[in-house]
Order: structure tokens, then sequence, then C-alpha cells
């Protein structure tokens, strides 16, 4: 990290030296608990001899690894050169690993002894022989490298993408393989939101971050990782204030707290920080401060040029134009456009969003559907209160953070936990509601939770219901009431069923009776799926609801509205 702030701002180091003394006060309190629960010397029992008994066997050994394993004897050609490697064993784990990949009965099974290159050819053309040669040759392990071929089945190609690792074993070889491509999906998911994790033991600076750490701080990939203080020091005069505050508020208030933070190490990007407690046990201090960190430049820098272009309009032009522009730009930013990106995951998805009559372009509704590194889906829908740009900006802190907290691959109950506690230290006025779920396509099945919002209407050969509210009921609106649990439901899905989030501005009709506006909305639903059932493809769910939000469209909206649908089309 960067050198600590200059000295000459008398203000920048009070303040730093503020963050110190909470940190070290903290050390000392969490160090003086460990001395107070600390154990004695255990008592030494002294137990009767036992017989010797003899060593595992090789397969013992093989089947005792945590990993997938093959062992293998080397073939050698006239020339002492590796030609190939005979199969003679393998462990439990690598035969669960080929039942998962492969479909019942497409591979043949195998009998020891075979040739490896001979059954798979595939083989012939990565790492692998290299990294056995090399094992030979050396007499060192090898790897861990990428690997990635197809394999042949009776049901068609299967694409192998492995972490594999190759150790002499005596006159044999040791194979191990791990799946490779989920941590360089979760690298690069960090990437593509621009999101990192970490978490900072208060005892002794220990730091347990995620695989893309470093390089979203700006730090080389041998640089040390950041303490807290570190962290403080490479931080712009302007934020150390709230950082201050918000690690006051996780260490000594023990809730989860957030702040802009601002690195001169980064080349002055912004990162807003949401960070929650990590206690020794329920109700005790505070050992750890777990963090998300998610980079904002882009859009702080758009939300000042926003404000600055908004303050120039409203000395040139009437202040209402200047804001629908900016408006505009904001809604392009923050709502996603769907094509066929959801496909692998064997659903479609479609939205519509119409902004309310007063002209004000955009207001609090979004939603969300976003791929996580586990294979399954994030899909959200909200409306944060109020109207312009004011709601425009709490949904984004709701949509970013809920993207950040998403890739800890916590359940849906806890996400909508964690964003309430933002929602709540986000002010009095920052309130929401919200449906945050979970696709699961190996189960087709969908885990959602409701915190204060309409709920879901699943579309089933042409007949709408409202799903039903999870055991103990829907929850709290997000912001209002900190420490506020939620349950989720979970919903199955069929090929072909649709399953509709709204947010109120669709249906609501002052003055008008909620359940009836739900009424509304199931009898509008099947009416256009008479008239005409949504065809096949995106265009065709995108065709559907458009029809909808237009039967359900009126002349006297005052807020605005958003409909997102989803479809399973199968795996």
């Amino acid at each position: 990290m960067d050198d600590p702030i200059p000295a000459g701002s008398l203000r920048s180091r009070l303040e730093l030296q503020a963050i110190q003394e909470l940190l070290e006060s903290q050390r000392r309190r969490v160090t003086a608990y460990a001395d107070l629960h600390r154990t004695g010397s255990p008592t030494v029992t002294h137990l009767p001899a036992s017989p010797v008994s003899l060593p595992p066997s090789g397969q013992e050994v093989l089947d005792a690894l945590p990993v997938p394993a093959l062992l293998l004897s080397p073939v050698l050609g006239e020339d002492g050169t590796l030609r190939d490697a005979r199969y003679l064993s393998h462990n439990p784990l690598a035969r669960a690993d080929a039942a998962s990949r492969f479909p019942q009965d497409s591979v043949p099974p195998w009998a020891a002894p075979a040739l490896l290159f001979e059954r798979f050819p595939g083989l012939v053309r990565t790492a692998i022989p290299r990294m056995l040669a090399d094992a030979l040759r050396l007499g060192t392990p090898q790897g861990p490298e990428t690997v990635q071929w197809l394999v042949r089945t009776q049901s068609g190609p299967v694409r192998i993408n492995d972490e594999v690792r190759v150790a002499l074993c005596g006159d044999h070889f040791l194979l191990t393989w791990e799946r490779g491509n989920r941590l360089r999906m979760a690298a690069a998911a960090q990437q593509l939101v621009r999101t990192c994790w970490a978490e900072w033991n208060l005892s002794d600076d220990g730091i347990a971050p995620s695989r893309g750490f470093r390089h979203m701080l700006g730090l080389a990939d041998d640089a040390p990782l950041p303490s807290l203080f570190d962290l403080a020091a490479a931080a712009t005069p302007d934020s150390l204030s709230t950082l201050y505050q918000t690690l006051y508020d996780v260490i000594l208030r023990k809730r989860t707290a957030e702040c802009e933070l601002r690195l001169r190490s980064s080349g002055n990007r912004v990162f807003r920080m949401v960070a929650e407690p990590v206690r020794v046990a329920p109700g005790s201090l505070v050992w750890a401060l777990r963090a998300v960190l998610i980079d904002v430049s882009t859009d702080r820098r758009r939300r000042e040029a926003a404000q600055r272009s908004a303050l120039e309009a409203h000395r040139e032009h009437e202040r209402a134009d200047a804001v629908a522009a900016i408006a505009d730009a904001l809604r392009e930013a923050v709502l996603p456009h769907f094509q066929d990106e959801l496909d692998p995951y064997g659903l479609e998805a479609a939205a519509v969003y119409r902004p309310d009559a007063r002209g004000a372009g955009v207001g609090g509704d979004w939603y969300k559907a976003r791929k996580l590194p586990d294979g399954r889906l994030l899909i959200a829908l909200g409306d944060a209160r109020g109207h312009g740009l004011e709601a425009v900006t709490l949904m984004a802190k709701l949509r970013y953070a809920l993207a950040g907290l998403a890739y800890t691959g916590e359940p849906v109950e806890r996400l909508t936990r964690w964003l309430n506690e933002v929602a709540c230290a986000d002010g009095n006025e920052s309130t929401a509601t919200a449906i945050i779920a979970r696709y699961h396509p190996e189960r087709a099945l969908l885990r959602w939770t409701c915190a204060g919002h309409p709920r879901p209407v699943l579309v089933r050969d042409g007949h709408a219901t409202q799903l039903s509210t999870p055991d103990d009921g829907p929850g709290l609106s997000l912001g209002v009431l900190p420490g506020t649990d939620y349950t989720a439901a979970d919903t199955p899905l069929e090929v072909g069923d649709i399953v509709l989030m709204y947010s109120d501005g669709l249906t609501e009709r002052r003055p008008s009776d909620p359940d009836q506006d739900t009424r509304r909305f199931l009898e509008a639903t099947e009416r256009c799926f008479e008239e005409a059932a949504p065809g096949a493809g995106h265009a065709g769910l995108q065709d559907f609801i458009e029809r909808l939000v237009a039967r359900l469209d009126g002349p006297h909206c005052t807020d605005d509205a958003t409909l997102l649908a989803l479809r399973r089309i199968g795996t």
C-alpha cells in the first residue's frame, strides 16, 4: 500500500491515529478474552501398550486422499522415454467424480490394467503427458495445471476442465485433480462485478482474502496483504472519517455498517465497503471483521457528473429537463437487458420498465438476474422508497450491495437480512421492498424471500396463481427494523412455467384494495395468455409481458412500474 498520509494534514493525522487506537484497543480486548478463557495444560494419560499395527496398503492410502486420484505406472519406449501410463487403480472419489460428469452407462467401465492414452486419446493433446514425463525425469511433483479436453461418450462429448497434479509414488505415478473452473469463475465474477471480500483478524492483523483481492485494490501479486490500518493509511483524507465510523460501528456496536473508501494506491478508485462483525460467541466481543468491497468508481463518476450537469442545467435551463436527461442515463446504467444469457441455466428472462407519468424518467424500481460462481442464479426485484434521483441512489446502493453479498454463497434468507442491515444503516428514510431469490438449475427450484413486496405469480398452463407466502409469512420491508429475520419459500418449476415478479406501481390504483389489485393482475395475465400464449424464445416472452403491461397500464399511473418474467425452458 502507499505511504501514510502526509504529516502536513493535522486532521488526517488525528483521524488516522484514532483508527489505530481503535484497532489496538480491540486487539487488547481480544487478547484478554483469549487469556481469560485459556485452558490449562492437558492431563497426560498413559494408555496401555497396544500391538503394533501394520502400515496401510497402497489402496488404503489412495482411498484416504481427499481428492479424486488415479494410480498409474509408466510405460516406456525403447529409447527410455515415456510412451503411455498404465492405469492400475483409483479411489472412490475418482469413481464418484466420473459418475457425476458422465451419463449412466455412457462410458464403459475401467478394467485394470489399461493404457491411459489409449483409452482417452484426447489427453495426448493436454499437459498431462508432459507432466508425467517431467515428474519421472525430475522426480518432483508437477502442477497444478489447467487441463481441458473432450471425452466422447455414447450420449455425446463431455467437456472436462480440471486442475491436475502429478507426483511420483515409488515406481508409480499418483495423478490427482480438482474441478478448476469454479475458482476461475469466482475470480472472473469478481472482475465482472468489481467486487472482492476479506476477513481481518483483529487480534493479529491476519487476513483471509478472496482470490482477486490484490488485483481489485491495485496491488502487485506479491505485495503484502494490507491490514485494516494499512487500508486506512492508504485512504484519501476525505475517506478517513467515514471509515473510522464504520470500524467503530462494527467493532464496538457490533452491527453491519458501510462506507465509501477512496484508495490512493488504486488510482483513486472508490469502493463501497460493507462490513459485518465476526464474534467469538453469540453476544460476545468482535474478534474479526468481514467486509465486501465493491468498486463503484464508475458509478461515482457518473453520479458526480450527473450532479454537475444538473447544477449547470439549473442555471441555464429548466431543472426538469436536466433531471430527465440524467435519469435516462442512470436508468440505462443500472437496469440490465436480457437476451439469451440465461439459456444455459434452463431459463429465459424478459423485463419491462415503465417510468411514472410525472416525467421523472426513473424511480426506485430495480431488478437483477446474474450468474453466480456456484452455477446458480441470483434473481431479485425491488422498489426503493421515493422518486427521482434520491430513489435511484438508494436503489443503486441496494442493487450493488446485493450483487457483492451474493458472491458469499450464503442462503437467500441471510442475503435478505444483510441487505436489510445495509438499508437500516443508510438512514430513517431508506426503506424498500424486494423479492430476493436464487434459482437452482440442477433442481429446477426457485428459493425466494419476500421483504414487504407483492408476492410473485406463477403461470402454469395458462392459469395464474400468486405464490404462497413463506412459512413465517412475508418479512418486513428493508430498512424498517435492524436484526429482522426472513424465511424462504421453495417453488419447483416445470418446463413452460412462467414466474412473474412485479412492483406495485403496475397494479396499484389509489384508492384501492391490495387484494383487488392482485386479482386484477391475475385476471389480466390469464386473458393475455388466452388471447395469445407466449411464443418461443426471448422475443416471445418479451412480447407477452409487454402486452400484459399495456393491458394493466392506465392514464393515471403515478408510480414507476416493473415486470420481470422468468420462463423455465429445460436444461
